[in-house]
Parts: C-alpha cells; structure tokens; sequence
C-alpha cells in the first residue's frame, strides 16, 4: 500500500512541476509579445521509464528529449500507440545516423555538415523533413 501512495505522490508531484512549468512558459510568452503556445517544452525524459513519460504526455506534453539511442528506441516502440514528438538531443556518433533519421522528428545536436548530409540522406522517402538544430 506504501508503494502505491509514494508512486501517487510522486505523479502528483510532477504534474504539479509540470503545470506550474507550462504556466510559466505562458507567462514568458505574454511577456515577450510571443504567441501563445509558440514555444515548445520538450520534456527530457532520458532514464525515465515509458510509464513515466504515458502519464506526462497524458498532460498533453507531446516532446520527449532522448540522449541515449538504444534506450530511446525502446521507449518509441513501446509509446508508439501516443503522438509524441521526439528529440534527439546527445552528440551523434555516424553509425548511429541511420535510427536517429528513421525514428526522431528533430535533432538538436548536428555539428558537422556530414553528419546533416548523413541524416538527410537516410531519412526515410516517406517521412516528413527531419528538423535538426545547428551547432557552430
């Protein structure tokens, strides 16, 4: 029974940090003249487990940030019933080019014009463009 109450507690707890964290998203964006919902929280959810990610996309977060590939791959096999939206957000090794392009709608950590020519390249023919964030 103490389980059950911790775990619970627990969800309560991050939809609460959830919540008050998408409120001040809001609250920046009204601020900034942005328009609201403009920005994008993606929710870092390396090392949690696919659990944890259903009950926060139940709260209508929909961007999950990944940095391990094979750990990530699990968990969009096992979320694949849920529209999420997933990052790819660690430094990229080539070999590994292939899954991020087939299975991750944005990257965020491209370096080298090889590895973007790479990712490009391997993009599956009937997936929309694969968005990637440049680093200098």
């Amino acid at each position: 029974m103490s389980n059950l109450i911790e775990h619970q507690t627990n969800m309560n707890s991050i939809e609460n940090r959830h919540h008050q964290l998408v409120n001040r998203l809001r609250s920046a964006e009204v601020r900034f003249g942005r328009t609201l919902g403009s920005v994008c929280l993606v929710a870092v959810s390396k090392t949690r487990c696919p659990e944890a990610i259903r009950a926060i996309a139940a709260l209508r977060q929909e961007d999950f940030g990944e940095n391990q590939l094979q750990e990530a791959l699990g968990k969009i096999e096992i979320l694949s019933d849920l529209d999420c939206t997933w990052h790819f957000i660690g430094s990229i090794q080539t070999n590994k080019c292939r899954d991020i392009a087939t299975h991750f709608d944005w990257v965020h950590s491209v370096d080298r014009l090889k590895i973007a020519k790479r990712l490009s390249n391997l993009r599956p023919a009937t997936a929309v463009p694969l968005n990637i964030f440049l680093q200098p």
